[in-house]
């Protein structure tokens, strides 16, 4: 026993002296420039490393990295450098510098936009027509006050008639960790997809007037206890009115029991991990989100819902120029009854999209789909617009070009399905090839030549533009 107590004792000490043998430095202060809307705070809330810190000397490196892919994740700047601003090497005090580059914050936007899912759905199924389209403006503000405070408006004329208005505060508290956000809504058509056949949309259309009308407010509190970690709370109120011809003849589902007016508040709940290198378009790492969503409180008694959405994402780079992206998401309806139309999605909305079904939208009350692309990044340029841009946090450019090759599968649960939706309740697979082009940031054009399992083929276009 003696001789167990004086080798244990003898292991502890030598740990100790390892321990004690690896330099650390000390972060002696952190300064930012480049900054002209931002307060430092706000980038300062990104770091991993913060004033006082002792570290690891073998750790610094790896933390100031991640340090710069989160500041860049705000989606406030179009590059962010930390460096060595001073290091004392008698006593390995460091002092860094946050040396980053605005993006341009405001964007008063003429809007000129197709009404449908998608360009190819607009171009071939609605045979380009410019009925199907909105103008108008759009206003965003993504950073008004400096606190990563967003302030965004909308008025639209045209397929829609659209009135909005929204304003989001990240940070409340001293802590940064607690934030505030608050919408309103106000939409209008006269023609309205009524029903899903053969897994495409129909539509009617009314001359007479509004058939279609919208109306929804929402207020939410933010919680942000690690920087990789969100939880929001959401409270909502929405009130829906058709047509009588959807109502009561095309399709009495529509808001359910014939209804032409539906009211009901909801609360949602959303968790959100981010942990992307970069977020628009990411090249390692990973993330994950839930959500649960109860619509209908009982307080009108029109509408009940219960629905989990949930997803992952995981990001492996081979190398320099080599990516896989793979991606599962999935929707569950807790609540079995049959829901109204319009809540009854399954594939083709919200994000929910397999490549080589964009013309397809396949309702259902479960939907579970997973999504992998193998990319390669073959071209890196940057653009310098000069004298000829205006705005100088625009004039340089960098481009990103990368093919893909993509690969999808799906599955759509319809326990009311209808006989001419044949679709649902089995596998689908979808997939291809594409051009990625990323701009500045995070404004990514995707050129994809894609399949299905029902043979068919074509060249998609998708915009993201994230403003």
């Amino acid at each position: 026993m003696i001789r167990l107590l004086l080798l244990t004792a003898g292991l502890v000490s030598c740990l100790n002296c390892w321990s004690s043998n690896r330099e650390v430095v000390y972060i002696d202060s952190i300064a930012v420039t480049g900054n002209k809307q931002t307060l430092p705070g706000i980038i300062l809330r990104e770091m991993s490393i913060r004033k006082g810190d002792t570290i690891l000397l073998e750790e610094l490196s790896e933390k100031i990295k991640w340090s710069e892919q989160m500041i860049m994740n705000t989606g406030l700047f179009n590059r962010a450098q930390i460096s060595y601003q001073a290091w004392k090497g008698e006593t390995n005090e460091v002092q860094l510098l946050v040396t980053v580059d605005e993006m341009w914050y405001l964007y008063p936007i003429p809007v000129f936009e197709l009404a449908d899912r998608n360009f190819n759905v607009w171009w071939v199924d609605q045979n380009r027509s410019l009925d199907r389209t909105n103008y108008g403006i759009d206003f965003a503000h993504i950073n008004l006050t400096g606190r990563k405070d967003k302030l965004k408006g909308s008025v639209k004329y045209g397929y829609t008639r659209k009135y909005a208005l929204s304003y989001s505060l990240p940070y409340l508290n001293k802590a940064q960790t607690l934030g505030a956000f608050a919408g309103v809504g106000f939409w209008r058509n006269r023609e309205v997809n009524y029903r899903t056949t053969g897994s495409r949309q129909q539509f009617f259309r009314s001359e007479e007037g509004f058939i279609y009308e919208r109306f929804a407010g929402e207020l939410g509190i933010t919680y942000r206890p690690k920087l990789q970690s969100y939880h929001d709370i959401e409270a909502s109120f929405t009130q829906k009115r058709i047509g009588d011809e959807i109502a009561m003849d095309l399709n009495p589902d529509y808001l359910l029991d014939s209804r032409h007016r539906i009211r009901y508040f909801a609360l949602r709940y959303n968790y959100f991990y981010e942990n992307r290198d970069v977020a628009p378009y990411p090249w390692s790492g990973s993330y994950c989100y839930g959500s649960l969503i109860k619509d209908g409180l009982g307080i009108y008694g029109e509408r009940s819902g219960l629905t989990l959405l949930a997803g992952y994402g995981k990001y492996l780079p081979w190398g320099e120029r080599w990516s896989l992206g793979l991606q599962m998401r999935t929707k569950l309806s807790l609540i079995r009854s049959r829901q109204p139309y319009q809540d009854n999605r399954g594939l083709g909305f919200s994000g929910h999209t397999m490549r080589g079904w964009e013309y397809y939208v396949i309702d259902g009350m479960d939907m579970a789909m997973g999504q992998s692309s193998l990319r390669f990044r073959f071209a890196e340029y940057n653009f310098n617009f000069g004298k000829f841009m205006p705005i100088q946090q625009l004039r340089r450019m960098p481009i990103r070009l990368l093919l893909s090759l993509n690969n999808d599968l799906g599955y759509v649960n319809s326990p009311f399905a209808r006989a001419d939706n044949i679709h649902s309740n089995r596998l689908l697979w979808g997939g291809g090839v594409g051009l990625d082009i990323v701009l500045y940031y995070d404004k990514v054009i995707q050129i994809q030549y894609s399949f299905n399992d029902l043979l068919e083929n074509g060249l998609f276009l998708h915009l993201s533009m994230n403003i």
